[in-house]
């Protein structure tokens, strides 16, 4: 769809993204029909969200009825609401979006935040720890940030927009409410509404609601709305791709250099640039560029300095950055997380057809890990090859790790073929992990897949073999001691307990590892914990274990043990791997065990199935340190192994 047209003729065309949309009095007359819910799960399926839990289907039984219930006792029945709200890509969705019309002539949106709490207990101004000891974001900060959205991401030409924003605790006490209010900190705006206020005569309860000045919309301001293209406006492209692009610590050298301006030069020729008449040069062919490379060979870094150059250089092609990976997902979130409005660079990789319907260009990273279900190119993917002007692919065959995935690059080339597409294939051939070290790499690729080598060292980088995981832990402590990062990580190979109960401020010591007697020792058992589901804190709320996704670089991660899911993709400076029964190396070669695996995807292959993944997954591991790696393998023969390599 050509961005030269006028703006209401380039909206996206198809329903928006959410569970229900209509004139308050018509949902709420709905609420009460039996098939309602169904509608609206099938709705929100249909939107790219993905399948409904029981917890998000009891949310919308319980909080539903006393908003719509408020609303109509607000007289506010002719507003038009939207329920689940999703923002471009997926990236959020509002509980509930209000549209109505100001006395200006404009659109005025509330955006409102429900909730069923009645009590909880606020950290600081941006976390509240709920009665069942989950930490979550503050109320009021959570849907600032969803007001932000609306004013960041306010094309040019869309109409003008007046965006409010209200917290509903449907469930407190006025007085449960004002604790929360008062630890937002300063005013941002945003009241928090309760039960007592709710149940106020009309008029006040229109105020409340932020909602005393809007009119009933017409179906054409509703259509206007609905035709909004939501893109980042000028002053976030500026601000965030300055940062990302601009940033020392994606300095692109070599191979990376040569890469970023090949695709430089394909963004010119297929995307259209602010000031150009007519089309792209390369008109609607479109092209598709595969870029490989190994562990630390910089294509994230690649990756994240591309979107900041697309972004600045051609806005309109609305670019976007896709992984599969959560924990990479999570960082890069963490990484913007003041500018609030720039999460939606990022969307979910479960959004990816979608993402792909409105981007010009999309950036997919570790596109290894893209679930697959069957023969071919995964569906996913196949949709940003047919819909996608220019899509920048990066992966590493060797990092796949589940039988459910596993993209290759011959793949995407005899799809984009298929579909008339230009491709380019670029290998990066670097090594910015391992202090530099492409010696540490090839030592490891050796001794997975080749014939093992002895390590003759490299200068700046450190290799030891360490006899016991009490060492290893020691080891860590003291690295993170002296303010460094350092992590240890292990296959699949213990018991997770996935859950903990309610107030625990600890977590279960799932691994346990037997060391022998020795010569002066008795014997003992290592314990440890796995890295955490979600935050848990201490009872003054403050950080035991960060959530598993930011386990590698938050505060407390050093003392659980991570694994290939918390780990891939990013890096520290101390790596501990501990190699697990799943691999052994016996009679000269590795050999695979998936019965000690507590992986269920992965139990039911047979030996040789499950090897190639084995060794995929440890290869990911062994290449997270930037400086040092310390391995401990559990058993004999594989030590006398690395004992004669690693001297």
């Amino acid at each position: 769809m050509s961005d030269q047209l006028p703006y209401a003729e380039r909206a996206v065309r198809g329903p928006v993204a959410c569970a229900a949309a209509g004139r308050v009095g018509d949902i709420a007359g709905a609420l009460g029909e039996a098939a309602f819910l169904s509608r609206c799960a099938a709705r929100y399926r249909a939107a790219g969200f993905g399948a409904p839990g029981a917890a998000e289907e009891r949310s919308w039984r319980n909080s539903w009825p006393p908003l719509f219930a408020a609303l109509l006792r607000a007289g506010l029945k002719d507003l038009q609401v939207y329920l689940e709200y999703g923002t471009p890509g997926g990236g959020r969705r509002l509980d509930a979006l209000l549209v109505g019309a100001t006395p200006g002539g404009g659109l005025g949106l509330v955006v409102i935040e429900l909730k069923q709490w009645q009590t909880c207990r606020v950290l600081d101004t941006d976390r509240v720890m709920r009665s069942d000891g989950i930490v979550t974001a503050h109320p009021v900060h959570q849907v600032a940030a969803y007001r932000s959205f609306f004013q960041h991401w306010r094309p040019d030409g869309a109409p003008v927009l007046d965006v409010r924003a209200v917290v509903a605790l449907h469930n407190a006490t006025s007085a449960e409410g004002a604790v929360l209010a008062a630890g937002a900190g300063e005013d941002v705006g945003v009241p928090v509404l309760t039960a007592e206020d709710l149940v106020r005569p009309g008029g006040e309860l229109a105020r409340l609601l932020l909602c005393g000045d809007l009119a009933a919309p017409s179906a054409g301001q509703v259509k206007e709305f609905e035709a909004i293209r939501w893109q980042p406006s000028s002053r976030l492209l500026d601000h965030v791709g300055a940062d990302l692009e601009g940033n020392s610590a994606f300095a692109l050298v070599g191979d990376q250099q040569d890469a970023f301006v090949r695709i430089r030069r394909a963004a010119a020729r297929y995307l259209p640039s602010p000031g150009q008449d007519g089309a792209p040069e390369g008109g609607g062919e479109g092209a598709v560029i595969t870029v490989s490379g190994g562990p630390g060979s910089g294509k994230t870094a690649l990756a994240v300095r591309l979107l900041g150059r697309l972004m600045r250089a051609h806005p309109t092609s609305r670019p976007r950055f896709i992984t599969p990976s959560g924990t990479l997902r999570a960082h890069l979130h963490d990484a913007v997380r003041g500018h609030g409005a720039a999460r939606e660079l990022f969307p979910a990789a479960g959004s990816m057809r979608s993402t792909a319907r409105q981007a010009g260009a999309l950036i997919i990273d570790e596109a290894q890990r893209i679930k697959r279900t069957g023969t071919g190119l995964p569906a996913d993917l196949a949709a940003v090859l047919e819909h996608v002007p220019l899509a920048v692919i990066f992966l590493d065959e060797r990092q796949i790790i589940r039988p459910d995935e596993g993209t290759t690059v011959e793949e995407i080339r005899a799809a984009a073929q298929a579909l008339g597409r230009t491709h380019h294939h670029l290998e990066l051939t670097g090594s910015f992990r391992c202090s530099g070290s492409a010696a540490y790499t090839a030592w490891v690729d050796a001794l997975l897949y080749g014939t093992p080598i002895p390590w003759t060292g490299h200068t700046g980088y450190e290799l030891h073999l360490t006899e016991d995981p009490f060492r290893l832990q020691q080891w860590i402590e003291h690295a993170t001691s002296q303010g460094h990062t350092a992590r240890t990580t292990a296959s699949f190979c213990w018991p997770w307990t996935r859950t903990r109960a309610r107030g625990a401020t600890t977590l279960p010591l799932d691994i346990a590892i037997d060391i022998p007697a020795g010569p002066a020792s008795a014997a003992r058992t290592w314990h440890a914990a796995w890295n955490a589901a979600t935050t848990l804190t201490d009872p003054d709320g403050r950080p035991v274990a960060p959530h598993s996704q930011l386990w590698a670089t938050h505060t407390g991660g050093h003392q659980q043990i991570g694994c290939i899911y918390t780990a891939q993709g990013l890096e520290y400076h101390h790596a501990g791997v501990i190699i697990g029964p799943d691999l052994t190396w016996s009679n000269g070669h590795w050999e695979a065990h998936p019965d000690q695996s507590r992986d269920e995807s992965l139990r039911h292959l047979t030996p040789d199935q499950y090897l190639p993944y084995a060794l995929n997954t440890y290869r990911v591991l062994l290449t997270r340190g930037t400086h040092t790696t310390h391995i401990h393998t559990t058993h004999p023969d594989t030590h006398h192994l690395l004992a004669g390599l690693i001297r």
